[in-house]
């Protein structure tokens, strides 16, 4: 999608909270589900840092029947049904082994996703057609998340939505997804998911029915408030890099595994001409396994010869994840969509998205 990019004189509006609440399953998932996720070798903190972003704008299309306040209203309903196909998304984290060891499993045990309610005092025009920097900033309090208490991990939600109103009606729908429960390619196959179950509920209601969490209505109490946790994470944002190669038909070892991410490593390295942190983590989400985390150290690793693929290797965008079909209210496509994860200092990270049916994507974040 092209960008405008412009120049703006006036203060930067900070986007003001209005509500929060918790969307829950619309029915109990029993037996409850589990996702392991395998720690290997030695990891920091950095693994409950990794958060995947994705923030989806929208032009107001309708002036009543079309709204970020409207679209969160039924949120409740909509993300309510949809998590039912993925419960572990409003699951909690916690540790396993008899005594709380380093092993981790998600539980789906129905805790629910945080929804915040958000408005901005700028259009949407405007706000696209500030330079990068000054959007990107701004980016970082349009969608809502905190880290995984390393302590406490069952405290922690792993999955968080944000709806932010624009000044002309237009709207945002931000995304914030921990790396440990869904990668970059589930997370946008999922979100698609809800926006047909969402499109699905919404023409099946009357059309002058309001949703029952319509906040205009509700007229909170409190008073808005600010995101602070975002405001302090403008710098956070890593640069990434997608390759993609074809391995259907192939079930790709733990060393295959590394050998492609050293690979991929190597790839922007050379194109960008940067150089990549000497400790990185490598995420292999495996098929009906979970997820494995290991932690290594570039030097000493020697890379076995991958000739046939480096020879395949493309490169990719976040875009081929499907994010541009996430489509809310009536065939609404998003006019930009932005993605990242978070950075974390002195540490690389190395996503590998295998699949046996068709293409493995390496996600190599830097």
């Amino acid at each position: 999608m092209a960008m405008l990019h412009g120049t703006t004189t006036n203060p930067l509006p900070r986007p003001q909270i209005e509500a929060v609440q918790s969307v829950t399953i619309l029915k109990v998932t029993n037996p409850p589900l589990s996702r392991h996720v395998s720690l290997k070798d030695s990891f920091g903190s950095s693994v409950f840092q990794r958060w995947f972003h994705i923030i989806f704008y929208y032009n107001q299309r309708f002036s009543t029947e079309d709204s970020g306040w409207l679209l969160a209203g039924w949120t409740k309903e909509s993300l309510g049904k949809a998590l039912e196909e993925e419960p572990v998304l409003a699951g909690r984290l916690r540790r396993g082994g008899e005594e709380g060891g380093a092993e981790l499993e998600i539980v789906s045990n129905d805790s629910g996703v945080r929804l915040f309610e958000a408005r901005i005092s700028k259009t949407l025009a405007e706000f696209l057609d500030l330079e990068d920097r000054e959007r990107e900033a701004t980016e970082a309090e349009i969608v809502f998340w905190n880290d995984i208490d390393e302590q406490n991990p069952q405290s922690s939600p792993l999955l968080y939505v944000q709806v932010t109103n624009f000044q002309c009606g237009g709207y945002s729908i931000g995304i914030s997804c921990s790396l440990l429960v869904a990668d970059p390619m589930a997370i946008t196959s999922f979100l698609r998911r809800w926006a047909k179950i969402h499109n699905k509920i919404v023409s099946e209601a009357e059309m002058t029915k309001l949703p029952l969490f319509y906040l205009p209505n509700l007229k909170p109490n409190s008073s808005p408030f600010t995101n602070q946790t975002g405001s302090n994470r403008t710098k956070d944002r890593a640069k990434t890099l997608i390759f993609r190669v074809g391995t259907k038909g192939l079930n790709l070892n733990d060393e295959a595994h590394l050998a492609l991410a050293l690979l991929c490593m190597e790839e922007v390295e050379i194109k960008l001409g940067v150089k990549m942190a000497s400790r990185f983590s490598l995420l292999v989400e495996e098929p009906s396994k979970g997820l494995k985390v290991e932690s290594y150290l570039r030097e000493g690793l020697l890379q076995k010869p991958l000739m046939d693929f480096k020879s395949e290797l493309t490169c990719a965008c976040w875009d081929d994840f499907g994010g541009n079909e996430v489509i809310f209210s009536g065939g609404n496509k998003p006019v930009w969509v932005s993605y990242w994860i978070n950075s974390v200092p002195s540490e690389g990270l190395v996503i590998v998205i295998p699949s046996p049916d068709s293409e493995t994507n390496i996600v190599v974040v830097f």
